[in-house]
Formats: structure tokens, sequence, C-alpha cells
């Protein structure tokens, strides 16, 4: 295992988050095409304050999800590396008599993450200010400093700074994820995937208006349920089954793995996966392959 695992865990440590896709949008429309477009309420955010989100397509599947940052001129999305472009094409798609104007940041813009418990030290030790509440970001001298994480470790994001230090190795950064049961768009989270399934509340707001695919969303909410329900798990292995490994309960199928590896700390193996809507309580036991696992809670909070 890399130093970068232990790190995460009990100090801090750096990611590199380079590749990550980034767009700005800029214009007088900028809040109310964002708005219009993902599920969560984005044209009452301030200066300094964002959200997480969903782009939907019309049939209420999930396209992207993203960290939107609130800028004094502009708006930052920040996005998976595989749905930067995607998601581009898509926005400029939607804007014909808008006042919004598409910058790709994705090369040009650099960042770098700062997570593990002792993160806020870091950023002290460097100078950087610290924002205080999730999702809301602070200038830093030109910099872009958030309140976000990629490990479910309280985390920042700072845009605009290079990486000068080794960060921690991307499997390490993968495990202490599963850990905290967060889930990565492209590993859990996919095209074919419905909001409600990934029990990610804090990126829905059903309190705004019409976007694209609410009515697939507010289906959902009305009905009450859906069928499967992304959940974290503990299996009793030592070896990480592949994605797509059955789940079962007493030898019927329950659903499957979306992405597993082996946890130092807990001696045993962390996933996701989705399971039918009656076996998602925590700690419910199931199989997987012939090992023991467990149910564990995903966080459906935000940073």
């Amino acid at each position: 295992m890399g130093p970068g695992y232990q790190a995460l865990r009990e100090s801090a440590a750096y990611l590199d988050l380079s590749s990550r896709g980034k767009i700005f949008a800029s214009g007088e429309d900028r809040l109310r095409l964002l708005h219009a477009m993902t599920t969560n309420q984005v044209k009452e955010l301030q200066p300094g304050q964002g959200c997480y989100a969903f782009f939907l397509n019309p049939q209420g599947r999930i396209l992207a999800d993203a960290n939107l940052f609130v800028l004094p001129d502009r708006i930052l999305i920040d996005v998976e590396p595989e749905t930067g472009g995607p998601l581009y094409q898509h926005l400029d798609k939607f804007i014909i008599a808008d006042d919004v104007t598409l910058e790709d940041a994705s090369e040009s813009l650099t960042a770098i993450g700062v997570e593990g418990p002792k993160a806020a030290e870091v950023l002290a030790a460097i100078g950087a200010p610290i924002p205080d509440a999730p999702y809301s970001h602070v200038d830093w001298d030109g910099r872009i400093v958030a309140r976000v994480n990629a490990t479910g470790e309280p985390g920042f994001r700072i845009f605009g700074l290079k990486l000068t230090q080794t960060p921690a190795d991307p499997e390490s950064v993968r495990i202490v994820r599963l850990e905290h049961a967060k889930p990565r768009y492209g590993e859990d989270i996919f095209d074919t995937t419905l909001p409600q399934e990934t029990q990610q509340t804090h990126a829905l707001n059903f309190n705004k208006g019409c976007y694209i695919g609410q009515e697939i969303v507010e289906r959902i909410r009305s009905r009450g349920h859906v069928n499967r329900l992304l959940v974290g798990l503990r299996i009793d292995a030592t070896e990480a089954p592949a994605a797509g490994t059955k789940l079962s309960v007493d030898g019927s199928e329950a659903g499957e793995i979306t992405s597993a590896a082996f946890s130092p700390a807990l001696g045993k193996v962390v996933a996701l996966g989705y399971v039918r809507a009656q076996y998602a309580a925590p700690s419910t036991p199931l199989k997987a392959g012939d090992c023991h696992a467990e149910v564990a809670p995903v966080p459906t909070a935000g940073c």
C-alpha cells in the first residue's frame, strides 16, 4: 500500500486532480441556464457558494455529476475527467438565445486536492484561506480554494495552484473513497442511473422549477421509491471481487458490485454496489460470491 493511504486516513495528503474537467460559464444568463439544466438549486446561489448537482438527459438518467462554484462573474463547473468533453457539448447544445459563454478550462486551469483529518492545518501552513461550509469557496490571490473532497475525508480543492509535492497514489485514494462509500461517476454512477438510485440526496432539490429530466425525478419522488439503491458494502475477503460480481440473499439475486478494494484499516474488502431496495438497509447480510457481506450506509450529505 502506498504511503498516501496512511496520510489520507491519519494526517493529510495531496491529490493530483489535473485531469478533471473544468468548464467556466459566463454571461448574464449563466445562473438561469444551469438552474434549468441541473437537479439542484443554482439560481439562488451567491458568489462564494456552490453545490453538488446532476446533469440529466430527458429520460432522467445521469449524464454527469458536478461541483458548481459561483464566482462573482462566472460559474466554475468541476467534473470527472471522462465527462468534461461530453458535458461541454451538452451545455453548448442548449445555448440558443441565452447570454452564456462557455470556456473549456480543463487544460489551462490546474487543480489539486488536500484531504485528510489535518487538511485544514496543511492549508493554514501554506497560507491559504479555509472555506467553512460544504461547496463554499474563497479567493486566494487569484486561486480558488473550495471545500470539497474526492475521498470522503475532510478536504479542499485548490484551482490555479500547481502541485509541487508528491501526490497520494491513485489506488490509495480509491481505497479511502470506498471506505467512505463515496461513489464516483464512471465506476458507480452511469448514464443509465436514476438520481434517487444513488442516494446522493444533496444533489437534488425538489422545490425548484422545471429542468431537464425533472419529470422523471418528480415521478419517482411521488411514487416513493426506486427498485434499486447504491449502498456501501463490507465483504469478508482479502481479494476484491470484480465489478459486476453478483450479490445474493438466500440464493436469490440481490444486486451487483460496481467497485471494490481491500481495506488495510478494516481488514476486509470495501465496495459499492446496487442492491434491490428491500436489501438496502444498513447491516443487511448478503453474499458476494461465496463470501459474507454486509450493507454499510452511503453518505447522503455533502463534504
